[in-house]
């Protein structure tokens, strides 16, 4: 097979970034035989484009557009533009967020979650408009859709998806992420990008009404939509944190805290887990899926739950640290890529009979 992915959302550090760029690299591992071109667009950060591919461990072929998502959404989306065109003839198209192409190939997408219609006012009015459309394209046009959890998939098919094309593939952390032998620190630790879906203002709240003198809370995450307010006693936002310190973040905090009130996966809680570390999550949309056994839940809406949540997971730190690490064993990106390959030759074989 020729197969075609576009990577262009690798350059946004986000966790869909981490999925793109895992995927494809581990793709590239375990598959020897299938030839792989990679479509990317964008205006100001083609260096890192070209970066990662470059450090891929064998050639593949790139096709780097100035193509920035809104440019994408209106040539690809909206105009129809044939791909082809561009990147030649494949077999299958691993389509993005911003990219749904017209193809005559299958066209397989992943979708991460809704969060752009069940929070629409978190997001940018032309976001929205454009997941909308791509969600209609993967509904009628999609040869199968990749739902990163179980919930996803519940949400999908409530939107009128077909369940017979939904494949769920978890997602998984990066090698980075795992136990090591460093001393814990007296702080709390919450990870994920700052805007109010992540329920950082309950969090807060949480743990002022702890009294905790001797634990910080430490929140790592850029900034998202309307969450930036003034310093708070106890309280330090990180800001970005590149990968490698953050892992040394999981693995020396007291407790991980997530209590987000939506998640398509969950990606932070699987990091935190596979450094051993004593998570705490909502009870909610995908996140027991991901947590299983190893977790402590709380109802994010409840300030008290919470709270609750964080001084039970520090008495039982330990057993949780080690369910935790039991946990996450059933997460690895070289089984995303074993399954998502699966799913490229199905939706081929489909289509030559």
């Amino acid at each position: 097979m020729r197969i075609g992915i576009d990577i262009s959302q690798i350059v946004y550090q986000t966790g869909v970034s981490r999925y793109t760029a895992e995927l494809v690299e581990n793709l590239l591992k375990i598959d020897t035989e299938n030839q792989y071109v990679l479509f990317a667009g964008s205006i100001r950060q083609r260096a890192i484009i070209r970066s990662f591919v470059a450090k891929l461990p064998r050639r593949v072929k790139l096709v780097l557009t100035p193509f920035s998502p809104k440019i994408a959404d209106l040539i690809f989306n909206r105009f129809d533009f044939p791909m082809n065109r561009l990147i030649g003839n494949i077999d299958v198209f691993h389509a993005s967020n911003w990219v749904f192409p017209y193809l005559s190939c299958p066209v397989v997408t992943t979708i991460h979650d809704l969060t752009f219609i069940k929070y629409p006012h978190e997001h940018l009015p032309y976001y929205v408009a454009a997941h909308r459309r791509h969600l209609d394209r993967t509904r009628n046009k999609a040869a199968a859709i990749i739902a990163v959890s179980q919930a996803t998939k519940k949400d999908l098919i409530e939107q009128g998806m077909s369940a017979d094309k939904i494949h769920v593939v978890y997602e998984a952390a990066g090698s980075q992420f795992r136990a090591v032998s460093i001393k814990r620190r007296p702080f709390i630790l919450s990870v994920g990008t700052i805007e109010p879906r992540k329920n950082i203002r309950r969090l807060i709240q949480a743990y002022q009404q702890l009294k905790l003198k001797n634990l910080e809370l430490l929140i790592v995450g850029k900034f998202g939509w309307g969450e930036k307010d003034r310093p708070i006693p106890g309280v330090k936002l990180l800001g970005f944190v590149p990968d490698e310190e953050l892992a040394r973040l999981y693995s020396q905090a007291q407790v991980f805290v997530y209590p987000s009130l939506y998640e398509g996966f969950g990606l932070p809680v699987v990091e935190a887990l596979s450094c051993g570390c004593p998570v705490v999550t909502s009870n909610v949309s995908s996140l027991p899926e991901v947590g299983g056994q190893a977790a402590v839940y709380v109802d994010p809406m409840s300030i008290n739950s919470i709270s609750q949540g964080i001084t039970t997971a520090i008495e039982k730190s330990t057993s949780l640290s080690r369910l935790g690490l039991i946990q996450v064993k059933q997460f690895s990106w070289a089984k995303t890529a074993r399954e998502t390959l699966k799913i490229y030759e199905k939706v081929y074989d489909a289509n030559r009979h």
